[in-house]
């Protein structure tokens, strides 16, 4: 007997579509038997007629009363899915045409049911893509390297699929709007999630002038892991300030308020960097404290190192010394912390 078909859903978010949508659709119809959903973000009476002529094309059509945003919307299909269709893919594609039926089927083909691996459609940034969109892509993939560590072509991609087994994730990820894209690729390691890359065709209508994609908005979020690992630092070292003092005023032994005052921040950024920076409250205390503390020992080790050897072999002025090597320490510490102390094992399948 052959393995039984796994049923393939696309699903396309919606919010004042064009006649587009509808192109999109019977591309779909015309070379596959997809179970294709809509859901309508609130775009009103005045797009009525144009979810009527989904509905008549025998799609099925999730209506929000008012516009919550891309994220909800996903959110609301993933939803509707684990609820009518248990077993089924999806790949999510966008409503303005900008992807190719060919590539729908394409993302729809590399899924492998059971599996927490996500499939995205990756353009090529050429000269004939949109300067705001090559631009903002350039951005957001040099930001999410920098920050997680994950290399991606194309971080904006609205094509994308998934197997049923990760859409209950999908559902608990935080974000309302087009932020919630993002969320689901700076927290795919966090969740035992791969991604592969599939490189797509993508056409876009009137120099893509439609797109919701802000540079500076995404940047931000990609960079938001980094924020908290410097506030938690400048934060210990404030910790570690006034505890020396204090114990100093107390005991008068400079050896004691320094090893009370190094002990208590320490510990202090340890927790905040588990906890609050990188998310990892189910990583054992007994596997990442020892290995934090080993990095802290390497750092200090690399701190005096370089800063000899630029202060003394070099001749850098000290205190352009000590900025340089804090600087280059500071993005090793995070990687470091982010990869080897408090990563998380990736959860079975």
């Amino acid at each position: 007997m052959g393995e039984t078909k796994t049923e393939t859903v696309v699903l396309i978010p919606a919010f004042e579509p064009t006649e587009n949508m509808l192109s999109v659709l019977m591309g779909i119809q015309a070379k596959t038997d997809y179970t294709i959903i809509v859901v309508d973000d609130g775009s009103g009476e005045r797009y009525a007629r144009l979810f009527d002529a989904v509905k008549e094309r025998g799609c099925t059509v999730l209506t929000h009363s008012e516009n919550l945003g891309k994220g909800c919307a996903l959110k609301t299909g993933f939803t509707y899915l684990i609820e009518n269709h248990p077993g089924a893919d999806v790949v999510c594609a966008d409503s303005d045409g900008q992807h190719l039926t060919d590539d729908i089927i394409g993302i729809a083909e590399r899924i492998t049911p059971g599996s927490r691996t996500a499939v995205l459609g990756v353009r090529g940034f050429d000269e004939n893509t949109p300067p705001k969109s090559r631009f903002g892509n350039s951005v957001s993939s040099l930001l999410l390297k920098l920050a997680t560590g994950i290399s991606l072509k194309d971080t904006q991609t609205g094509l994308r699929g998934y197997p049923f087994t990760l859409l209950s994730w999908l559902t608990e990820q935080k974000g309302r709007r087009f932020e919630y894209e993002m969320t689901l690729l700076l927290e795919s390691e966090a969740g035992g999630v791969k991604l592969e890359q599939i490189p797509i065709t993508t056409h876009y209508e009137n120099e893509n002038r439609g797109t919701h994609f802000h540079p500076l908005f995404d940047s931000v979020r990609v960079m938001f892991g980094v924020f908290k690992f410097l506030a938690s630092g400048f934060t210990s070292a404030i910790l570690d300030w006034a505890l020396l003092f204090t114990v100093l005023a107390l005991t008068g032994n400079l050896f004691i308020s320094v090893v009370v005052a190094r002990t208590v921040s320490s510990i202090y950024n340890y927790l905040i960097n588990k906890h609050f920076v990188f998310g990892a409250k189910g990583v054992s205390n007994l596997r990442s404290a020892p290995r934090y503390y080993l990095l802290v020992a390497v750092i200090m080790m690399l701190n005096y190192l370089i800063l000899a050897l630029l202060a003394d072999v070099v001749g850098v002025p000290i205190v352009l010394a000590k900025l340089i090597t804090e600087g280059l320490l500071l993005s090793l510490s995070f990687t470091a912390q982010r990869a080897f102390v408090f990563k998380r094992k990736t959860p079975a399948a």
